[in-house]
């Protein structure tokens, strides 16, 4: 591929501009200090703890306590080492989960802006959605899932395990807003229609959590609590349609953004960020739904179909399979289950995971965490480390095993 492909992207699709009329009305709202009655108000947080610590001030409002709660996590710094699309690359242009998660945090709160909602609690939300996230992106996740299930009956979810990361092993207290957000947020599925549904407590909300160990169709029932969750959630497909295919053309795996298809979308990042946004702003101001238009939620619906057949399964799941990332995971998982079932305290797990939740956690009780399902214990390592991680304790307990593995540089 030569690199004047890169720039080739033969889009013809206009840039969309907001009504007029409704561009009116907003600056209207904004000179005479309108508040969007369904904006999430801070006084309405609901946390497990009542710690006085952790309510708003005149320096940090509830959902400040949230955003920092996250970013000052060893999780967070994990976002910068896990696959977003494309693994088994050396090449620093190219995005990871941690740019990922900036760019919906940015879109998202300028929709939340512009329609009047709570911006610290869609911010907290898009820097914590994918916290739980595995090492290799969806392929790690879809092979960590198959293996978790054969053994235990119960299925592993990403968006599930981002809760798990930060109100179970960590303990942050996070507020239930926040974590509902993080817990719907699949942007795998397009909907034209966001719609709330209420949730006022914990107990609700650890049904709604432990529904999707169960149930295999779960993240198609998952409704989020706030318009600040769906609007999240709408921008993580905003973020990652246009930004996948940008890294895609950089590696070589499609040569011509021109080769997808777009009646009303576009077909390069830019255009597809800007005409997203419009479409959401001018279908959802002033009402209690986010949503779409129907011409745009349709090639919306060939943009994704389009972006699996091309870029997704080239690269993620087969390539991933090609690569024996599936039998790695499975030998990991195995030695893992072995080494605390032995409890050998020389293993990596007990001395990098157990050892990192106490030092990191001063509500972590290593008893309590210890009764807990061996199965689970060992899906929090392996789902814990990054993909540089992940390769150096492979090769470290299993020298003899040459995997074909090939990273591509620039």
């Amino acid at each position: 591929m030569g690199t004047d492909s890169i720039y080739n992207y033969g889009d013809d699709i206009e840039f969309r501009v907001l009504d007029s009329e409704l561009e009116a009305q907003i600056k209207e709202d904004r000179s005479r200090g309108w508040k969007n009655p369904k904006a999430f108000d801070d006084k309405d947080v609901i946390r497990r703890v009542d710690k006085p610590h952790d309510r708003a001030t005149v320096m940090r409002s509830a959902f400040d306590r949230d955003i920092e709660k996250i970013m000052y996590l060893p999780a967070y710094n994990r976002y910068n080492n896990k696959t977003q699309v494309f693994s088994f690359i050396n090449n620093d242009d190219v995005s990871r989960r941690g740019l990922h998660v900036q760019y919906v945090s940015k879109i998202a709160r300028n929709i939340g802006e512009i329609l009047g909602l709570n911006t610290k609690l869609i911010e907290a939300i898009a820097l914590g959605h994918d916290i739980g996230h595995t090492p290799f992106g969806h392929a790690g996740e879809y092979f960590l899932n198959e293996v978790y299930h054969s053994n235990t009956g119960r299925y592993f979810r990403h968006n599930v395990h981002s809760v798990r990361v930060l109100d179970k092993l960590f303990k942050r207290n996070l507020s239930l807003q926040t974590l509902d957000g993080i817990l719907c947020h699949n942007g795998e599925i397009c909907e034209q229609k966001l719609e709330v549904e209420n949730l006022n407590s914990f107990d609700d909300f650890d049904k709604k959590f432990e529904m999707c160990y169960t149930d295999k169709d779960s993240d198609e029932k998952l409704k989020s609590s706030t318009l600040e969750a769906c609007v999240v959630r709408i921008s993580d497909i905003i973020a990652y349609l246009g930004k996948d295919r940008i890294d895609a053309l950089l590696i070589g795996v499609i040569d011509n953004i021109a080769d997808f298809d777009s009646q009303y979308l576009g077909r390069e990042n830019t255009k597809i960020i800007n005409n997203m946004m419009v479409d959401v702003i001018e279908n959802s101001y002033g009402k209690d739904h986010i949503e779409l238009s129907k011409i745009m939620y349709d090639d919306l619906l060939v943009a994704q179909k389009q972006n699996y057949e091309k870029i997704y399964n080239v690269e993620g799941m087969y390539r991933g399979d090609k690569l024996n990332l599936h039998d790695m995971i499975d030998k990991l998982y195995n030695r893992f289950l072995d080494d605390f079932k032995s409890y050998n305290q020389d293993s990596f797990i007990f001395k990098h995971h157990f050892a990192g939740l106490i030092k990191n956690s001063s509500h972590f009780i290593l008893d309590e965490y210890l009764a807990e399902d061996i199965h689970q214990i060992v899906v929090d390592y392996l789902a814990s480390m990054t993909d540089t991680y992940f390769m150096s304790i492979y090769e470290k307990l299993f020298p003899e095993d040459k995997k074909n593995i090939s990273f591509r540089g620039y």
